[in-house]
């Protein structure tokens, strides 16, 4: 029986990515998954499900109104953890009134391409954010 290495799963779901509509960059972000996780010493724990069944659970670390770090936790497909994986990135460095301003769009510019069936990922990543900010700090 022949196995397969790590490196050829992960150029094969590279390529499927990719032949589904996905940029290099989207895919480097689901493949890498840089934000995924928890962070024990969070301030705000947040979670949502969208429409789709995909949940996101956002973990905050705040110190003096700045966000210090964040990580996510996704139950879902590889457009809503890409989505997920930029929005923390993003995030991270500014206040809660800075961050609040970051849109969809913002996301989307940052994964280059993702499947049109896939922006309401997008959407959720920036609903669950904004969800976390909501509890932190009501408008």
């Amino acid at each position: 029986m022949e196995t397969v290495s790590a490196t050829d799963t992960k150029e094969n779901v590279r390529a499927m990515l990719s032949e589904s509509g996905y940029s290099d960059t989207a895919i480097d972000y689901y493949i890498k998954q840089p934000n995924m996780g928890s962070l024990a010493d969070a301030n705000q724990i947040s979670e949502l499900t969208g429409q789709c069944g995909d949940t996101m659970k956002v973990y905050l670390k705040m110190t003096d109104n700045i966000i210090e770090d964040a990580k996510i936790q996704v139950l879902g497909c590889p457009g809503a953890i890409s989505a997920a994986m930029v929005a923390m990135e993003m995030i991270k460095g500014m206040t809660i009134k800075e961050a609040r301003k970051i849109t969809d769009r913002d996301i989307f510019r940052r994964l280059v391409e993702i499947p049109d069936q896939k922006q309401h990922c997008i959407r959720l990543a920036v609903k669950t954010m904004n969800k976390a900010f909501d509890e932190i700090s009501p408008l």
